[in-house]
């Protein structure tokens, strides 16, 4: 699906086709006919185009026949069935400046080129290298929310923790870190993105613009920093009730062995008077009722013991 959006004094509107100044975002379906079409209508390598069906597409840029590609994931929800998938996953947003367009490429729908939309008439649409900066700060606003909902998740899981050592907390809590895994490599590769495209000045930009982008590094820096701080959380937490698992499992099979010391001895008891072999006072109308009494005795001051134990630990 392919949208072209441009600006007519102060209004965004949808146009049919490309023209110099125009805006293309490319939306899923993604289709090969479409891009073959635009590779070939804009001059696009039909590489650039193909390289946001890449899940794994790491964030770069390239320059090819005077058209400019720059790589940079985003976050964005997970929509996979299988619960033990992470939360959210991050995703590849191909940018393409050509000569006369900008022209945007995404595997899935995500949030940072929604609000670019929403916003599109003060990002200084005739100025392609602004248009770009301002996709880039959208990605780390996305990134900081998305940190800031995850860490709120957190904190309500380690609650219910407290109150139930449940298996259910700590498999959404496995889920959160697969998450912040995916969140710090698409950080840091962000990151290294920019700064090389500070250093190299690959876009051409001028003083503002540089200013511009130095900001937005240090805006991925804090976020790559939130996003490590925030893993490091969460393993301590995992550890911690892993550790905390382990003392309640050693504390369970440690009385369940007392308990079966203490049962043991009126069973030894029992099974001697239940030998087929002369015994002192078989023959007594008694021989029945005074292991059965020494049996509840022992066994009664062993239960006795074993409470009184438990509630000083």
């Amino acid at each position: 699906m392919i949208h072209y959006f441009k600006m007519l004094g102060k209004e965004t509107v949808a146009v049919e086709k490309p023209d110099p100044g125009t805006w293309v975002n490319i939306l899923p379906p993604l289709k090969l006919e479409e891009f073959t079409e635009l590779s070939e209508t804009l001059n696009i390598p039909i590489d650039f185009l193909k390289d946001s069906l890449d899940i794994d597409e790491r964030s770069r840029y390239e320059l090819e026949d005077g058209v400019k590609l720059i790589v940079i994931k985003t976050p964005t929800e997970n929509n996979s069935f299988n619960e033990s998938d992470a939360f959210f996953i991050t995703i590849p947003i191909c940018i393409i400046l050509t000569q006369h367009q900008v022209v945007t490429v995404n595997s899935f729908e995500n949030e940072a080129i929604k609000k670019f939309l929403n916003t599109f008439q003060s990002n200084q649409p005739e100025n392609t290298n602004m248009m770009v900066l301002k996709i880039f700060e959208k990605i780390t606003n996305n990134f900081q929310e998305h940190l800031k909902e995850i860490n709120q998740r957190r904190n309500a899981l380690e609650q219910q923790l407290y109150a139930a050592n449940r298996n259910q907390e700590l498999f959404q809590l496995m889920r959160i870190q697969k998450s912040l895994v995916y969140f710090v490599t698409a950080l840091r590769s962000n990151e290294l993105l920019m700064m090389k495209l500070a250093r190299t000045n690959f876009l051409h930009m001028n003083e503002e613009e540089k200013d511009f982008l130095q900001d937005l590094i240090i805006e991925t820096s804090q976020a790559l920093e939130t996003a490590n701080t925030y893993t490091t959380i969460l393993i301590s937490i995992m550890d911690a009730y892993a550790s905390i698992i382990s003392n309640n499992q050693n504390e369970v099979l440690r009385r369940l062995s007392m308990l079966t010391i203490y049962l043991s001895i009126p069973i030894l008891i029992a099974s001697i008077y239940g030998m087929n072999v002369p015994l002192p006072y078989s023959e007594s109308h008694v021989a029945f009722w005074v292991p059965v009494a020494i049996s509840t005795t022992i066994l009664t001051l062993a239960i006795y013991q074993f409470f009184r134990r438990t509630k000083r630990h």
